[in-house]
């Protein structure tokens, strides 16, 4: 397959010499985005394009390898004599069949100026090895170097598949129930407000709110768990989940593209775009460090002639040509992109989406996690466990639920999921005070619902041994008179405990913080063992209290889920949002999602990140430490073509092999 002159167009980067090589998965449903790895070799993507380009590539290979082999067995083991016509012929003809699109590429670049490319690098070397009658070797060195980006491009494709196979599970069409009459549209055609029908085995096409009594449902595309949930009517329905006992009527609540699922896709692909600074700074020095490469070779070619007396060119070509194949950068600028990919679909396999590679370098580096506690560490899922009203409680509940019913905090939902089915009133002139409560008119009458701060900022009495209860309440006032209150409870998450001790065994501390008052924060935090926390405090008072750690030297990640997390979050140094029932803004602005809401993802993130860090040291120690050696010894003409194919190609193979070794990983 000839490389695509459309592609190579828009992408001269490659995946080498000058690479910024992190592939980036593309689907017909979310924005196309140029790909940073077009390889040059065949478009990686469409699964099939590339699929297709694998094969041929491979059976080219295979031919090219067999002429060769036959060849060497031909002539070293069955001492066949061939005239120098006929070995130049077969090894010309398998030159070029395992390497006319590395020629072609490396034709085309220079056609546009770009000379310092290893296409044109390993072009000319083998040129080099045929012009000096080194015929087999300079097949042996394209063969080897072509079978080293066959590895890769199976890499690549497979990282593709396993990260498209988790995410990209949108259905081409939907079931649409209109004028009790259903048929089946494209996903993009429904309209918000319509309802949908999902069967049993079925996968959700776009959020919506449970319409049917209950379902039952697979979310392990979303949270990484294979465990079913249990959603009730009124209850919260993504895109990407599957109905796995019975059929559910679903309303829709957003439109095809913006759905959670649209929206997650997304974010992988744009996370290939951001780079992590080992990445860039190898991209950044192999411009510099190829044009030295050349030089170098054309000085080890010429030089000599000056200082040695019995100078032979083609020796010293020879030289040249073992010092380009070895210096060729490949097995870094291949490699390392290739390990924080692996990184990233690792933490997409685990539930965990992160936004850029660079996140998996930052998160390495953090050593304190600041947590929100209402729906991060606790469940968020608050319950009324009592009501005390000074007059009429069913009047009392009615009316507090009705004002917040505006609201989509928490507490509200608790108040109002607690009022149950009566006809809630449409409150007037609803005021929500961040950190407070609500305000509004109900009935004709002014009602303040909300924590004590919001009565005191009122200038409305209450009885004070209110302040001294641990548990959340909601205090209501009618007409400006206290009326009675609500008794909440919320519920810590099983493995928050669990998550706070991992955090500490990578030597990580951890604080919280809480809007919530400071007795139900501290009574929490000894719960989970939380060594440092703070409650009562507004979002302004989160991001300052942030900010202060930040001046100290300290490296942040703060963990959210309300909106009101969104500044603090984009502040900290890697801000992760809970992906479940975090809001909107919470997760556009975070550097790292949690699918399932669980807070013991951050440590598995923590170790994604380490894992990956590793890799990529791994490889680049591997590769520098291999070429110093081999290119010493080839401009010293102790090495020949075929150790500097095992510095490049092999090197480069083996870098890739343990980058791709990061998707096995166990988290």
């Amino acid at each position: 397959m000839k490389p695509d002159d459309k592609a190579i167009a828009h992408s001269d980067t490659d995946h080498c010499c000058g690479a910024d090589a992190a592939p980036a998965i593309k689907h017909n449903h979310a924005h196309q985005h140029s790909d940073d790895h077009d390889h040059d070799h065949g478009d990686h993507s469409h699964g099939n394009d590339a699929g297709e380009s694998i094969l041929k590539s491979r059976w080219m290979l295979w031919a090219s390898l067999a002429i060769l082999a036959l060849f060497l067995i031909a002539t070293f083991v069955f001492q066949i004599k061939v005239t120098r016509l006929v070995e130049f012929l077969l090894m010309l003809t398998a030159y070029l069949l395992a390497g006319n699109k590395t020629i072609l590429l490396a034709f085309r670049k220079a056609s546009r100026g770009d000379f310092f490319n290893e296409f044109t690098l390993m072009t000319i070397a083998t040129f080099g090895a045929f012009y000096i009658g080194e015929f087999s070797e300079g097949v042996a060195v394209m063969i080897f170097y072509e079978i080293g980006e066959l590895f890769q491009d199976i890499a690549v494709s497979r990282s593709k598949r396993s990260i498209k196979a988790l995410l990209d599970i949108r259905p081409d069409i939907v079931t649409m129930l209109r004028d009790q009459n259903s048929f089946q549209v494209a996903p993009d055609e429904v309209q918000i407000g319509e309802k949908m029908l999902v069967k049993a085995g079925e996968k959700v096409a776009l959020d919506g709110i449970m319409q049917s009594i209950s379902g039952t449902f697979n979310t392990a595309a979303l949270t990484g768990e294979p465990k079913p949930q249990v959603i009730r009517e009124g209850e919260k329905v993504l895109a990407g989940m599957i109905a796995i006992e019975s059929s559910v009527e679903i309303g829709v609540t957003a439109l095809f593209r913006d759905s959670k699922l649209s929206r997650i896709l997304e974010m992988v692909q744009e996370a290939n775009a951001r780079k992590a600074p080992t990445q860039l700074l190898i991209s950044r020095l192999a411009k510099i460090y190829t044009p030295i490469v050349f030089l170098l070779a054309v000085l080890i070619i010429f030089v000599p002639f000056f200082f040695v007396q019995e100078y032979n060119f083609e020796q010293w070509l020879y030289r040249g040509m073992v010092f380009l194949v070895i210096a060729c950068p490949c097995a870094l600028t291949i490699s390392i992109p290739l390990g924080y990919f692996g990184g990233i679909g690792l933490a997409s396999r685990n539930g965990i989406l992160v936004k850029g590679a660079n996140f998996l370098d930052t998160i390495t580096k953090i050593d304190t996690v600041v947590s929100d506690k209402t729906g991060t560490l606790t469940k968020g899922v608050f319950k009324v466990q009592k009501v005390e009203a000074l007059a009429d409680e069913a009047e009392l509940v009615h009316i507090a639920a009705s004002l917040e019913s505006y609201s989509t905090h928490p507490v509200a939902k608790a108040v109002v999921a607690y009022a149950g089915n009566i006809g809630l009133s449409r409150p007037a002139d609803v005021q929500e005070i961040s950190g407070h409560g609500l305000t509004g008119i109900v009935n004709e009458r002014t009602v303040a619902a909300g924590n004590t701060k919001l009565l005191q900022k009122q200038g409305i009495a209450y009885p004070q041994q209110l302040d001294a209860i641990v548990e959340t309440i909601v205090v209501v006032a009618i007409n400006g008179s206290y009326a009675g209150h609500f008794l909440i409870a919320d519920e810590v998450k099983e493995d928050a405990a669990s998550a706070i001790s991992n955090l500490k065994k990578l030597g990580i501390s951890t604080i919280m913080l809480s809007g919530d008052k400071e007795a139900v924060v501290s009574k929490v935090a000894a719960e989970l063992g939380i060594s440092q926390s703070y409650g009562g405090l507004l979002p302004e008072d989160k991001v300052n209290l942030v900010q202060q750690l930040k001046d100290q030297g300290k490296r942040i990640a703060f963990v959210g889920d309300g909106v009101n997390d969104a500044p603090v979050i984009a502040l900290a140094d890697v801000g992760i949002a809970m992906g479940a029932l975090g809001s909107d803004a919470t997760i556009e602005t975070a550097d790292i999602v949690i699918q399932n809401d669980q807070p013991s993802r951050i440590a598995a993130a923590v170790r994604i990140g380490n894992i990956t860090r590793s890799v990529v040291y791994q490889n680049i120690t591997l590769a520098i430490g291999v070429k110093i050696a081999v290119m010493a010894l080839g401009a010293g003409g102790i090495a020949t073509l075929w150790e500097a194919v095992f510095a490049d190609v092999g090197v480069a193979l083996l870098a890739i092999l343990n980058a791709y070794r990061i998707l096995g990983k166990k988290i």
